[in-house]
């Protein structure tokens, strides 16, 4: 069947919406998703309240079960949900907007002193470890929320991005359109904008869901280590609690595998969505 007129002008949405890898990521991401935003509607408890017995598996009263003290899994599971998006979205845009910012600004001015000082800084955070960074920041402060364990690490996970941004525009910074508005006295920040992050969309965008992904798994690292959040409740959270009583051991899978897969199921979707954009944004890669 051949192409309308208005996927011919849309030809990488068109390939989207066709890619199966893109479709099929977005179905299993999007439904988590509305589990996480409408799960706690249907949620009978409160994520640290007591709900019943406890060492109950899965049943009509409680769907993913109960813990060892009796709190409802499911409900711990669609609060953790919520949080562990929170930290995937703030701490994935902290650090795309960073590393976006640096990776333009050392780009358009390489070879000059903003190059090599923006640089500078990005390799002395490079060399750094960044797990243990994040234990000593997170072990150092008294109190310990979702919001401020997601800009701790939004703020130490931007170098990788800003050194890729920065070669991606060092190969666009001398394209004859650059060089007209260059000439045309416009300004920096318009010319970054418009002519170099404007023709790298389909690159940022991706860069975002690896930095998505990457914030939830440090999230998910800290929690582990028991460095996680002194309030609120996730995903990691639960499976810690769960590893510390010993749940498996005992005989309550549902406390530890049912969290566990769904933050599996998660980072494969992203998987699955990023590496279907990488297919629709490169023409070589596409399935003919």
């Amino acid at each position: 069947m051949a192409k309308s007129e208005f996927w011919k002008k849309h030809e990488n949405l068109y390939f989207a919406v066709t890619n199966g890898k893109v479709i099929f990521g977005l179905i299993v991401f999007m439904s988590i998703l509305a589990l996480a935003i409408f799960g706690p509607m249907f949620a009978k408890y409160d994520y640290d309240e007591f709900a019943g017995p406890g060492y109950m598996p899965p049943s009509k009263e409680f769907w993913f079960g109960t813990t060892l003290m009796g709190k409802d899994v499911f409900t711990r599971v669609v609060f953790g949900l919520r949080s562990t998006f929170l930290v995937g979205f703030v701490g994935g845009t902290i650090a795309t907007f960073v590393g976006l910012i640096i990776g333009f600004l050392a780009g358009y001015y390489s070879g000059k002193l903003a190059d090599e000082t923006l640089m500078m800084i990005t390799n002395i955070f490079l060399v750094i470890p960044t797990l243990a960074l994040l234990i000593i920041l997170s072990a150092y402060l008294p109190y310990r929320g979702i919001l401020s364990q997601s800009v701790i690490i939004g703020l130490t996970a931007w170098t990788w991005t800003a050194r890729a941004v920065r070669s991606q525009t060092l190969s666009l910074k001398n394209q004859e359109f650059v060089n007209l508005s260059r000439i045309s006295a416009a300004p920096v920040t318009k010319i970054i904008a418009e002519d170099i992050a404007a023709n790298m969309f389909s690159y940022v965008f991706m860069v975002y869901i690896i930095q998505f992904t990457g914030t939830i798994l440090a999230a998910v690292s800290l929690e582990f280590l028991g460095l996680g959040p002194t309030q609120g409740i996730s995903l990691g959270l639960v499976m810690q609690n769960a590893v510390n009583w010993n749940a498996i051991q005992l005989g309550l899978w549902w406390w530890a595998i049912i969290p566990g897969l769904l933050l599996t199921i998660l980072i494969v979707s992203l998987y699955f969505i990023n590496t279907g954009l990488d297919e629709v944004f490169n023409p070589r890669l596409r399935e003919m």
